[in-house]
């Protein structure tokens, strides 16, 4: 899972990006509207934590922009302005969640969690594939009763290919949630992680199969489900 910060001020972006790591959440950091409005263009995030006091354009342009995109990405806003009808204006511009600064990073990790675990992103339901199931919130995966000890970087791949489970995901969408903004300079470190995965899959008896589709992605399917060449 990967989200966006939205924050001018380096030193607490880096505070917040730091906590959001210690709970196994990879982040990109934008320092303006513009910065920010390129990283959504190029990567779809799982949330956008954003501050409003800007330099330029204020994060309130943002949100608005964003949603007039049709994204509905949850947002949540953190920001120094605390009067009631700054609040009211966040949330009526489309936030989905509103935090006064000073807050403690502990709560932020909260409301975050708490944005992510509504019905339509799944965030604290267990994922089930065949015999394998991995708990997005401890990311633990287990193959039958079987604890299976995963890479971080693995287990966010099995994540989007058990979320998507039955269908092809593309190497794109992989490639923005495990390096966002960043790139990657090796084509081949996706394959690389793929192959690992399916190694150890198959080493611990899992009924489920990855499927490489040439050319454009992988697919995860259970082992009684039609299989295609890979």
């Amino acid at each position: 899972m990967r989200v966006l910060i939205v924050e001018d001020n380096r030193a607490f972006a880096s505070l917040v990006e730091a906590r959001l790591t210690k709970s196994g959440i990879e982040s990109d950091r934008a320092e303006t509207v513009e910065q920010a409005e390129q990283a959504t263009s190029m990567v779809e995030y799982a949330a956008i934590l954003l501050d409003l006091g800007l330099p330029g354009r204020d994060g309130l342009h943002f949100l608005r922009d964003l949603r007039k995109r049709g994204k509905s990405t949850p947002v949540l806003v953190m920001t120094a302005r605390h009067c009631l009808e700054d609040r009211v204006r966040g949330l009526r511009e489309g936030a989905d969640d509103y935090l006064v600064k000073p807050f403690s990073l502990e709560e932020l990790v909260a409301r975050l969690h708490a944005l992510l675990r509504r019905p339509e992103k799944l965030l604290g339901q267990p994922l089930v594939v065949g015999n394998v199931t991995l708990n997005t919130e401890n990311h633990q995966v287990t193959v039958g009763r079987s604890v299976l000890l995963v890479r971080l970087r693995e287990t966010a791949v099995l994540e989007i290919l058990m979320r998507h489970s039955d269908s092809v995901v593309p190497r794109r969408v992989f490639e923005d949630h495990l390096f966002g903004m960043e790139g990657e300079q090796d084509s081949n470190t996706v394959d690389v992680y793929i192959h690992r995965l399916r190694r150890q899959l198959g080493e611990a008896r899992a009924t489920v199969t990855i499927h490489t589709v040439r050319g454009v992605g992988y697919m995860l399917t259970s082992k009684n489900n039609t299989q295609v060449k890979s």
